[in-house]
C-alpha cells in the first residue's frame, strides 16, 4: 500500500509538470498570434495612411497637433508625437469620419495612426546617371515637394502593442 502510494505521488508529480508545460506553450502561443494580429493591424494602419496622405496631404501648424491626428513639423527638443498619448486619443482610425478604409477584421482595438509632417521645402532632385541600388550613391530620385512621418499603433495595454512608421513622399500640391 505504500509502494502503491508513492508510485501515485510520482505520477500526480509528473502529470502536474506535463499540465504546467502545456499551459505555458499555450500562453506563449496565444501572445504570438496576439502580436501577429496587432501587427498586421498596425501594417494595414500604415497602408492606409500612406493613401490617405496621398489624396490629401494635411497641412497643420508647425510645433502643434491639432485634433484630426495631423501633426506639424516638431519643436527641436520637444518630446516626438507619438510618444505623447493625447496625440493618439486624436489619432487617425477606421471611425474617425474621414473615410479610412482599414480592413483587419473584428479586433478588440482597431489600429490608428499620426500623420507628421516632416519637410515642406523639399528641393527638386536630381536623377541619378546609374541603375545600380547604392544606398552610398551621391544622389537621389525621388519627388520635389512634401515628407511625411507616419506612425500606426495597433494594441491595447496588458496585450501585445505594435507600433510601425514610416517616411513617405508626397508631391506638393498646386497651390499649397
Amino acid at each position: 500500500l505504500f509502494l502503491a502510494l508513492i508510485l501515485l505521488l510520482v505520477m500526480t508529480m509528473l502529470i502536474l509538470a506535463s499540465v504546467r508545460g502545456t499551459v505555458m506553450q499555450e500562453r506563449m502561443a496565444s501572445n504570438l498570434y496576439d502580436r501577429s494580429l496587432a501587427f498586421q493591424a498596425a501594417e494595414a494602419a500604415l497602408r492606409e495612411a500612406e493613401r490617405w496622405v496621398l489624396e490629401n496631404p494635411p497641412k497643420p501648424a508647425a510645433g502643434a497637433c491639432d485634433g484630426s491626428g495631423n501633426c506639424g513639423r516638431q519643436v527641436p527638443g520637444a518630446a516626438p508625437v507619438w510618444t505623447v498619448e493625447a496625440n493618439w486619443n486624436n489619432a487617425h482610425s477606421a471611425d474617425d469620419g474621414h473615410g479610412h478604409v482599414i480592413q483587419i477584421g473584428d479586433l478588440p482595438v482597431p489600429p490608428q495612426f499620426i500623420v507628421e509632417l516632416l519637410a515642406e521645402d523639399m528641393p527638386e532632385v536630381n536623377l541619378c546617371e546609374t541603375t545600380s541600388v547604392d544606398p552610398d550613391a551621391p544622389c537621389y530620385g525621388g519627388p520635389e515637394g512634401l515628407r511625411y512621418r507616419i506612425t500606426a499603433r495597433s494594441g491595447d495595454e496588458g496585450r501585445a502593442v505594435v507600433m510601425l512608421q514610416s517616411v513617405y513622399a508626397v508631391p506638393k500640391p498646386a497651390g499649397w
